[in-house]
């Protein structure tokens, strides 16, 4: 039995050309499956927790397919690609529900850092203390994650300077989160935190990888990834949840794989460095210099996850995943998609043009997969 997977989507809507337009009032309301976030300009769809890939990637096609027919019957709307606000306009908050409190306090402590696109990858693990051995070493090798998946170079019809700007940008709250040496300790820091008032409620909790579960800090049940960058290629998006799947059968069937005891490196070091290359990879994705949590050495962060894959796939092919996984290289040979914007912003392509081309072909993928693919699973 494969661990379980779900995903939150956020997505941006707008027109062909690449322009966002605030439509989650109109989709929530008419639309199952589909919540707001604090500006209207991007809404959010969750996919149920499966073990089956090809399951995973139905969930993930369909509610898009459900989104784009609705889209349509509002006007000359789609969905936008990307991670952050390419074409603008960031100098504005966009509310969805003026009436909620709770968003007051986001748009004006954060304004429009926090209106981004994004996939918040959950991978279920029951054993409580299991799952925050799995935080330990994940939250280490996030910035991994973000390597493979950022989609946000530009702002404002602007290239950012960063890989992922949303990364860059986006409030990691609170400033400084422990790798928690256990549940209890998981409890203790969140309730003192409450008291203080870095956090307002349990979920304002925004950093690489959380715990979670459905009564947070107390019922925990899976890790969950938010470092990651929208990825709208189903395909990508699976062999990245099939590196972080691989890595936690490794932590669930060897006790020892744990940075608290297999580093070098003191905890508070660790910390620092985790943050350090969470930073290096928002600037320069794949070609970041990191450091490693083991030992400290440096490494390229293309090379750290070249130097992983003969480790994990031996377990993916083992537990029948493997096909998954493969698609790796190819994201690792041809880039991520802010180094394929890049370079084709580099080769004389507007902004704008990017965007637009971008946008076809993420529904063209779309159509193709769910045609070859999803009624088989379906009748399977």
């Amino acid at each position: 039995m494969l661990l379980s997977k779900g995903f939150e989507v956020e997505v941006y809507t707008g027109t062909p050309e690449g322009k966002v337009v605030g439509l989650s009032s109109q989709i929530v309301r008419d639309l199952h499956g589909f919540v707001r976030e604090p500006d209207s300009r991007n809404v959010e769809y969750t996919t149920a927790p499966l073990c089956n890939y090809d399951r995973l990637l139905c969930a993930l096609l369909r509610p898009r397919r459900d989104l784009r027919n609705y889209l349509k019957s509002l006007g000359d709307y789609t969905i936008v690609p990307g991670s952050t606000l390419s074409l603008g306009d960031s100098s504005r908050f966009h509310r969805s529900d003026p009436d909620n409190h709770y968003h007051d306090y986001i748009e004006n402590t954060y304004h429009t850092n926090i209106v981004t696109a994004s996939i918040h990858i959950n991978i279920g693990i029951d054993d409580i203390e299991t799952l925050m051995r799995a935080y330990r070493l994940i939250r280490l090798e996030a910035p991994l994650i973000l390597a493979l998946s950022a989609s946000s170079p530009f702002l404002d019809n602007k290239p950012s300077g960063y890989h992922s700007t949303r990364w860059h940008l986006f409030p990691h709250t609170p400033k400084d989160v422990p790798l928690f040496h256990n549940h209890q300790h998981f409890i203790d820091w969140t309730q003192e935190q409450l008291i203080l008032g870095t956090m307002q409620n349990v979920r304002h909790l925004w950093c690489s990888v959380r715990p979670n579960g459905d009564n947070r800090p107390y019922s925990l049940n899976r890790l969950e990834l938010r470092i990651s960058d929208l990825v709208l290629n189903p395909i990508h998006l699976l062999a990245i949840t099939a590196i972080i799947e691989a890595r936690i059968w490794q932590v669930l069937e060897n006790k020892d794989l744990d940075p608290l005891t297999q580093s070098t490196i003191k905890e508070t070091e660790l910390l620092k460095m985790v943050k350090y290359n969470e930073q290096a990879v928002s600037k320069n994705s794949l070609n970041a210099q990191l450091f490693h949590w083991q030992d400290g050495r440096k490494i390229v962060a293309k090379e750290w996850i070249e130097q992983l894959l003969p480790e994990l796939f031996p377990i993916a092919k083992a537990k029948g995943f493997s096909c998954f996984l493969s698609p790796t290289y190819k994201m690792l040979e041809q880039g991520n998609q802010a180094q394929q914007w890049l370079h084709q912003y580099d080769q004389g392509m507007s902004i704008p043009e990017i965007i637009t081309q971008a946008i076809k072909s993420t529904h063209q993928e779309e159509v193709e997969l769910e045609d070859k693919l999803c009624e088989q699973v379906l009748v399977a």
